[in-house]
């Protein structure tokens, strides 16, 4: 769930200013796993834009506190949380880890990348939510090196309903800045798009895995 309206707005806001995420119903994007979509997602942008990513690491530091309190560690999930979780970490003046999907074939053989110790406190950092089920897998390898997660918090998420499934069978608490529905509504205040492409994309996010853009 968002953390309020504003934030949810502000951050849709600054996301779609800087093509973070583009919006494109008539020619859409295809998705690695296949999928057909009219919206595509790269939150690294963020970080080529000082202010902004300013404004994320500052939000999302806040918030955490809020919602949390300062927990022990932060944690990204690679690759693309990594640079906005250190970020966040700096903020907040903690120690910061990440997670690999799967651990190392060669060296040490690792999956979580930094020191952690049992017993501590995680907030976990994503930048991006579809499904959920990367984000969760780092989880999962957090919670067998016996930490204790408290949580996770991303930047945006698509709002699919098989995500808010897996979370809560995982029993993860998730906070996002900004989801899919505000971003509609930024895009239509803003006339990113119009009222039809309105139309199209809330039909696309019902069904993603079988929308077809005809």
């Amino acid at each position: 769930m968002i953390f309020n309206k504003d934030t949810a707005k502000k951050t849709a806001e600054v996301l779609l200013q800087i093509n973070a995420i583009k919006l494109s119903p008539q020619a859409p994007f295809t998705w690695a796993s296949g999928w057909k979509s009219p919206i595509y997602c790269d939150n690294r942008i963020i970080l080529s834009f000082p202010p902004i990513r300013n404004y994320i690491r500052e939000t999302m530091g806040k918030h955490i506190e809020r919602q949390y309190g300062k927990p022990d560690v932060i944690a990204g999930v690679a690759t693309g949380a990594i640079g906005i979780g250190m970020l966040v970490a700096e903020y907040l003046g903690l120690p910061f880890i990440y997670v690999r999907p799967d651990a190392k074939g060669h060296g040490r053989k690792n999956q979580i990348e930094g020191f952690v110790e049992s017993g501590q406190n995680v907030v976990v950092v994503e930048d991006l939510i579809s499904t959920g089920k990367s984000s969760l897998n780092a989880v999962k390898a957090l919670k067998e090196a016996n930490v204790n997660v408290k949580g996770m918090i991303a930047i945006f998420t698509y709002g699919f309903d098989i995500a808010t499934d897996n979370f809560k069978n995982a029993d993860i608490r998730l906070n996002t800045l900004s989801n899919y529905e505000n971003l509609l509504e930024q895009a239509l205040e803003t006339n990113y798009i119009s009222k039809k492409d309105l139309e199209t994309l809330s039909e696309w996010n019902t069904n993603p895995s079988e929308w077809d853009a005809k």
